[in-house]
């Protein structure tokens, strides 16, 4: 734990805001961030178009309360001019994020039963308010969808590819795999698909079959998709409405499908710890390489 969410903070979705502390004790008045900036997004239908999505390393897709989802994109080589949408964190969040050395956790809100175990995770929270002028409402939607993170004001500069402790290897494609032209995923009350673009070389992704494009009309579109199936089991936590927060667990073992170059494979996973990145094999036991570029990770009920 390198932050505190005790203050006050801005309010989301009618959970309690995270509240702010002083700045870190370094004595130079910058607060402490970690190596990686993880950006908790607004997946709705409102939300959409989000600003700087394109700019992410890594996108993870996780479910969230209603069969919905949301999506956190995490920040290593590039820091864009804003970020957003931005909403609640979860308690998946912290699980998924232990791979990472004290990363940055930028996040509307939480829950008040949630905000110890925030404090007590191995990552610098900032929530909306700690550094008031890191964050601004935007115009062109309505509250709660219109909140967004300005990340040079928490970060001086991205801290760099080497910070993206994921487990991930890049470089030449297996052999085999099938062609595939287009993959949908579903949850319960969403969907992704993603769809080989030969010209670009890229799968352009669409959520709820709506292309998926940032506010200034760029087209979303990794490199690598991978498909991760887990376990999606009930949590304590509850929306307001009364909905159960799904955990997604992420530390583990299991199955799953990696997309590059126009081409799905079959794949392995593990995690043993928290602490751990993600290890992706091939059925034989090789590693399993992902194309240079923005990886999209969807993470599915096995």
């Amino acid at each position: 734990m390198t932050g505190c969410t005790s203050g006050g903070g801005a309010a989301d979705d009618s959970r309690s805001p995270s509240q702010s502390q002083s700045p870190s004790d370094s004595g130079t008045g910058v607060p402490n961030v970690g190596p990686v900036l993880a950006v908790k997004i607004d997946n709705a239908p409102d939300a959409r178009p989000q600003t700087g999505l394109d700019a992410a390393d890594v996108v993870y897709a996780e479910q969230v309360e209603g069969g919905l989802s949301r999506l956190m994109a995490v920040f290593a080589s590039t820091l864009p001019d804003s970020v957003g949408p931005v909403r609640s964190a979860r308690e998946s969040d912290l699980e998924l994020l232990g791979q990472f050395h004290e990363p940055t956790l930028a996040f509307s809100g939480a829950q008040h039963k949630l905000l110890p175990l925030i404090d007590d995770a191995p990552l610098d929270p900032e929530p909306a308010g700690r550094v008031p002028d890191a964050w601004y409402r935007g115009t062109g939607k309505a509250a709660p969808h219109n909140l967004y993170l300005r990340p040079r004001r928490l970060m001086d500069s991205a801290p760099g590819d080497a910070a993206l402790t994921t487990g991930f290897r890049f470089g030449a494609a297996p052999k085999g795999g099938t062609p595939e032209a287009s993959r949908t995923v579903r949850f319960p009350s969403a969907r992704f698909t993603f769809t080989w673009s030969a010209d670009r070389e890229r799968w352009l992704v669409a959520m709820d079959g709506t292309p998926t494009v940032t506010t200034d009309g760029t087209s979303v579109a990794p490199a690598t998709v991978v498909i991760q199936y887990v376990k999606v089991r009930a949590s304590r936590y509850h929306d307001f409405l009364g909905n159960n927060t799904p955990f997604t667990e992420s530390v583990g073992s299991g199955t799953a499908q990696v997309l590059r170059d126009g081409r799905a494979f079959d794949a392995n996973w593990t995690r043993p710890e928290a602490a751990d990145g993600t290890r992706f094999t091939s059925p034989d036991g090789t590693p399993m390489n992902f194309a240079p570029g923005q990886v999209w990770v969807v993470l599915a009920k096995a």
